[in-house]
């Protein structure tokens, strides 16, 4: 079965954990089945070789890093590529307005919906007259919690059997060598002192601030790492850090390598993840791979994905996220064993079979 996987929409390092999300899942898929077809930007093909690997791949003539660009290209190049197609997959959580079909929609959460402050004018405008289209058009809609389902049925009216779960597939991974997370340590200013790490964009609603507050409640030597890109926030959390009286234990390394990342979460006391809204949030079960424990805050998803394997927090108090870190320190070994239980739920391979079933669904 030929599968036309539309990956315009993705620009390496921009869009957050939407780009693992779907690059992981598709590593799932049984190739042997699905003959899938990526067409993406050139950038994709870089940053993402394994998929090269794997899968058939095409590249757009232009870039398409500008959104008027891509989406003139996805109503011309990227509809004459995927004709013939038995399914054409749409990640990015639209669908242009002509193409072929039968489609598939990824939707990764409806954030545009709960939180329109968060978006431009044009920015949410967009999205309120596309989405509904785009979901009208969709013959299966995969989204990767039961909190998005259930989002999805409710704003859009949708039959609650055109939605498929397809949660995240978080891929097998080895704890870094000891060398390795010393010189970590090191090069982040952590090398001697306890920390607890947040790999998050500085969008708004990741609420890195909360965690900026919360070292006025834990103890004197502990240390908050936050690693991860610039986003809309990012000049109130550099105004923010500054302004703390413990701006000294606040370590801002920015987007990192992939292996310091890893070692920066396998070593930590707990990662914290105080986002107010997430579709899945990746990064705990990449904790729980690592044998990390996971605070995290009551955000739906966040509760849904993290299940009995985490600390959940149910307010921005700083004494209660300085607590709950205090508790996951103490759970540690119970936390382990249930977090390495968790994340068997969610595996590369759970995932392509998933997403696998909802191209068989779409196809009829």
């Amino acid at each position: 079965m030929r599968v036309a996987v539309n990956l315009t929409w993705m620009a390496p390092g921009r869009v957050g954990g939407s780009e693992e999300y779907l690059t992981r899942q598709l590593m799932g898929v049984d190739a042997s089945e699905f003959a899938i077809d990526l067409l993406c930007d050139a950038a994709v093909l870089d940053h993402h070789p394994v998929l090269t690997e794997r899968f058939r791949t095409t590249a757009m003539p232009f870039s398409g890093t500008h959104r008027v660009i891509r989406i003139g290209l996805e109503h011309s190049w990227l509809a004459f590529r995927a004709r013939g197609a038995a399914v054409v997959h749409h990640g990015g959580g639209t669908v242009p307005m002509v193409g072929p079909g039968p489609i598939v929609l990824t939707i990764h959460d409806l954030q545009y919906r709960r939180f329109p402050h968060y978006f431009s004018q044009v920015r949410h405008r967009y999205l309120d007259a596309l989405v509904p289209r785009s979901v009208a058009r969709a013959a299966v809609i995969t989204v990767p919690t039961d909190f998005v389902r259930d989002d999805v049925v409710d704003a859009f009216g949708v039959d609650a059997e055109r939605v498929v779960v397809v949660p995240h597939g978080v891929p097998a991974v080895a704890r870094p060598s000891d060398e390795m997370i010393d010189v970590v340590r090191r090069r982040y200013g952590v090398a001697d002192r306890p920390y607890v790490v947040y790999p998050a964009i500085t969008h708004p609603h990741k609420a890195q601030g909360v965690l900026i507050d919360m070292l006025d409640a834990l103890d004197d030597a502990t240390a908050v790492v936050l690693i991860g890109g610039e986003g809309a926030a990012e000049q109130d959390l550099a105004r923010r850090i500054s302004a703390s009286p413990h701006r000294d234990r606040v370590m801002r390394p920015g987007r990192v390598s992939a292996r310091d990342r890893d070692s920066l979460i396998a070593d930590a006391d707990a990662l914290v993840f105080p986002s107010e809204f997430e579709g899945f949030g990746a990064p705990v079960i990449e904790a729980m791979a690592f044998d990390t424990p996971v605070v995290c805050s009551a955000a739906e998803a966040l509760v849904e994905v993290v299940g009995d394997a985490g600390i959940v927090v149910h307010s921005s108090a700083s004494d209660e996220w300085a607590s709950a870190v205090d508790v996951a320190r103490s759970r540690r070994d119970e936390l382990v064993r249930l977090g390495r239980e968790r994340r068997e739920s969610f595996t590369i391979d759970v995932s392509g079979r998933a997403l696998a079933s909802a191209y068989r669904q779409a196809a009829g």
